[in-house]
């Protein structure tokens, strides 16, 4: 055995012992929708926690006890914060401290799709410099197969450190879904990849823990697949329903009925539903990263790039739909009250994250529409990469839902009283069937 092995098994084995005693350090870096949660859990786990974010309010407010995200309650952070297990930082310098350093931070897509991971160069340049021999770093942002060991993995070894010997790499893809009640990051499975057994060997044991079950894989690059597949399934699903629609709406079939009909079928058949457009982080971004890579070896995606075509497609339909339906009323789009209800980009969370919302309030706009919105869950509308709309939230009141020319239902939140708003309104746009159980509506209804 050579010396630089005894001292990796060595290390390895100093630092399997502190992951089984609950003993090691967890910093979490990036401490948004995926990294808050993250750090809830291993707090939760046993695991002392530090959570690193660039934000120095955001790490302020985490350390007076209060929480920005609608799913992880004030009262929970304080608990945490008073226990000594969970502490927030902005110091770089504090990684040292870590045993584990798990990485979440965001991995947009640039303005011609590409990949953009500037967010993840930068905090391995930022983290190399305080890296030192014994800790593993465990990456969770999605991205495209081959990211920890081609871009990650030498960013880090310009530390000087070597990994898989100095310290130690894996892969393991977040899989938070905001505003699920059946799962959260502790009763989901976490898929794990390696750079080597070793590798592998410690990130299995520091999250076994904390979740439902592990899932070891072979390599980095087959984790990172994993995440990518999962996500291109369900857009490739859901345009394949929002394709439907247009089809069955244009034969005057309720897509919706048909598909639970369909879903009746106790094999071969799993229902997925049409909507306004694709939101969140994941799944209009992820499949993208899997056509940006493929074209690296020659190979086209069309299956992928054609779903994508159609799940974009989404927005115009509905003010399409919009526009037809105010026609009929004998209005023009221009200069009448449109009220869009539902800003976040799925029902019973405060995550605006590519919500088709975004580019249907934009469009409604640039036809001269008078455009207002509601959500509960987002009293006004955040900054964003693309978008610059400056908005609050409007109380729906009887005397504002009856003065709005159309009512646009693009996110169905469990708090909207669907009966009063469609006695109140005189036409509701319904993108998400919504409505469907509503009796003897005031409001003429149209399903976009």
């Amino acid at each position: 055995m050579t010396l630089d092995l005894a001292s990796s098994l060595s290390l390895a084995d100093e630092l399997f012992s502190r992951i089984e005693e609950q003993t090691a350090r967890v910093a979490v870096v990036g401490l948004g929708y995926v990294g808050l949660p993250l750090a809830e859990t291993f707090a939760w786990g046993g695991y002392p926690v530090l959570g690193f974010d660039i934000d120095a309010d955001k790490v302020a407010q985490l350390n007076r006890g209060e929480s920005y995200i609608g799913h992880i309650c004030s009262e929970r952070i304080s608990e945490l914060i008073g226990s000594g297990r969970f502490e927030a930082t902005s110091d770089p310098r504090r990684f040292a401290s870590a045993d584990a350093i798990i990485i979440c931070v965001p991995t947009p897509l640039g303005e011609a799709r590409e990949p953009d991971l500037s967010f993840i160069v930068h905090t391995a340049n930022m983290l190399r410099q305080h890296l030192r021999p014994g800790q593993l770093v465990v990456l969770e942002s999605t991205t495209y197969p081959g990211t920890t060991e081609e871009l990650l993995l030498p960013l880090l070894e310009k530390s000087g450190l070597k990994a898989g010997r100095d310290f130690f790499l894996a892969y393991s893809p977040e899989r938070e879904d905001p505003g699920n009640r059946d799962y959260s990051t502790r009763n989901i499975p976490k898929v794990i990849g390696g750079l080597n057994d070793t590798c592998l060997k410690l990130a299995v044991a520091l999250y076994e823990p904390i979740v439902d079950g592990v899932v070891p894989v072979s390599s980095t690059r087959v984790a990172e697949a994993c995440k990518i597949l999962e996500n291109t399934y369900r857009a490739v699903n859901i345009a394949l329903v929002n394709e439907l629609k247009s089809v069955f709406t244009a034969m005057g079939i309720d897509i919706w009925e048909v598909i639970a009909a369909a879903k009746t079928k106790p094999f071969g058949f799993q229902a997925f539903y049409p909507g306004p457009g694709l939101g969140g982080h994941c799944i209009p971004i992820d499949p993208f990263y899997l056509t940006w890579a493929a074209r690296r070896y020659g190979l086209n995606t069309r299956f992928i790039e054609l779903a994508g075509e159609v799940n974009t497609a989404m927005p115009q339909y509905v003010i399409e739909r919009l526009t037809d339906a105010l026609n009929e009323e004998g209005k023009p789009v221009k200069g009448s009250r449109i009220c869009v209800l539902g800003i976040a980009y799925k029902k019973d969370v405060d995550d605006p994250r590519e919500s088709p919302a975004f580019p249907i309030l934009e469009m409604l706009q640039a036809k001269g529409a008078i455009v207002s919105y509601n959500d509960p869950h987002i009293p006004s509308l955040p900054p964003m990469r693309h978008h610059h709309l400056r908005m609050d939230s409007q109380p729906l009141s009887p005397e504002f839902l009856a003065a709005q020319d159309g009512v646009l239902i693009v996110t169905d939140h469990s708090v909207y009283d669907w009966d009063f708003i469609v006695d109140n309104a005189s036409l509701v746009i319904d993108t998400r069937n919504a409505t469907a159980d509503c009796a003897t509506p005031r409001a003429r209804i149209v399903k976009a």
